[in-house]
């Protein structure tokens, strides 16, 4: 339990989760890219309607463990190996979207977005 506690600079850690959570938020809005993003995955953006609570709940702990991860290999030292870890999240996410049947525009939004989180992170522990 050591290696994922040790030297994790856990305000840094919260920080980068929050932050790339809340740019979700932006992201995946009708002023970036998220009407055309609706369209490609074969959804509506209904102001009028909530967020599916689950998915929601899946996306905080999804970020949560994310921002744990970068935070463990800055701990490390070990900025190749988020990259690696970067470099199979996004294949999986472009698998994922290619086998949904996504647009293209679908699949880099997503896949965009897990870049531009974890780059929000590493800066955090950077910057903390």
């Amino acid at each position: 339990m050591n290696e994922v506690t040790t030297n994790v600079n856990w305000i840094a850690m919260i920080l980068g989760a929050v932050v790339a959570f809340a740019s979700g938020w932006l992201w995946y809005s009708p002023k970036l890219f998220g009407s055309k993003w609706a369209e490609g995955v074969g959804i509506s953006l209904d102001t009028a309607s909530a967020p599916p609570a689950m998915a929601m709940l899946m996306q905080v702990i999804s970020t949560f463990l994310l921002a744990w991860v970068v935070a463990i290999t800055a701990a490390n030292d070990a900025l190749l190996t988020m990259i690696l870890i970067t470099l199979t999240i996004v294949a999986m996410v472009i698998s994922a979207g290619l086998f949904a049947k996504k647009s293209n525009y679908a699949i880099a939004t997503e896949a965009g977005f897990i870049v531009a989180m974890v780059v929000i992170m590493i800066v955090c522990q950077g910057v903390l």
